[in-house]
């Protein structure tokens, strides 16, 4: 009895004429690696495809596969990320977008990556994760929550502490709580802490804080982050750059620390150091 064929599900951001090119070498390489390309409906519509050799189409997104591709910017590889969180799929990526901080390879290296994907040939990284309960449900972030004041709103007042203690109260714009996998992204630019990859724990900076003591907070990872809008109108919520709700007047949300949420494939000999490096400038000598 011959053994299932392997597979992999295929991700893609919203321009596809941009990952044309990349994509032809993905089929090359899944078609002498033996391995089924899985897209579903709508990744199907965008590219046009038709039946082929080696093309699953129209698939539903499942959890029988060897590893996901995404051929996008960060957006994109979040969303393969939190697919895929607790499966043990590994995402292997090719940055479509400006940073692409979590991305494997540049698209220049694709003919060569993907046949290393489906070899096998890569290291995994297992990222953490931020669990938030709020009072309109729980969601799990692998970069970052962030809360922000309405558009035409007041300044919001955000009063914040950790397990039974209380830090603070600040008037901002908002607030972001990062994982170290989301600290170079909406985290640096409040000029938060930037936290390598491995680090226990996460970071809460804020959005133009309207004070000159506020500074940013790395919480420790068995410790609880509350959040209490003390706002006199709702906040908004987003995770992982997408809008999850809002924190009303006198509502609070909890955070909390996952070790272990979702793997994101890397070549051997990558570090979080060089990416440092090669996505935002070598530093002065």
């Amino acid at each position: 009895m011959s053994e299932p064929r392997r597979a992999a599900t295929v991700l893609t951001h919203a321009r596809p004429q941009q990952t044309a090119h990349s994509l032809r070498l993905l089929r090359a390489a899944a078609l002498e690696a033996g391995v089924d390309l899985r897209f579903d409906a709508e990744e199907t519509r965008k590219h046009g495809l038709t039946p082929t050799e080696g093309l699953v189409l129209d698939a539903p997104v499942t959890d029988d596969v060897d590893v996901c591709v995404v051929l996008g910017g960060d957006g994109t590889i979040l969303r393969g990320l939190r697919r895929y969180a607790g499966t043990s799929v590994p995402v292997f990526a090719v940055n479509f977008g400006e940073i692409g901080f979590l991305a494997t390879i540049d698209p220049e290296a694709c003919e060569e990556g993907f046949r290393r994907a489906f070899a096998g040939d890569y290291e995994v990284m297992t990222l953490p994760a931020v669990a938030v309960e709020t009072p309109d449900g729980d969601h799990a972030a692998i970069n970052d929550l962030s809360i922000h004041r309405r558009v035409g709103e007041r300044v919001a007042v955000l009063a914040y502490g950790v397990g039974p203690e209380d830090v603070g109260s600040v008037r901002c714009d908002g607030l972001v709580i990062s994982t170290p996998a989301g600290s170079t992204g909406y985290n640096l630019a409040n000029g938060g802490p930037v936290m390598a990859w491995g680090v226990e724990g996460y970071a809460v900076s804020f959005i133009a804080p309207h004070s000159l003591s506020s500074r940013p907070l790395v919480v420790a990872p068995d410790d609880v982050l509350s959040v209490h809008n003390r706002s006199r109108s709702a906040v908004e919520l987003a995770v992982d750059g997408r809008p999850a709700g809002f924190v009303g007047p006198g509502e609070t949300i909890m955070a909390r620390f996952v070790r272990e949420a979702a793997d994101l494939a890397q070549l051997p000999g990558s570090s979080f150091y060089q990416r440092l490096r090669e996505k935002f400038g070598r530093l002065a000598s």
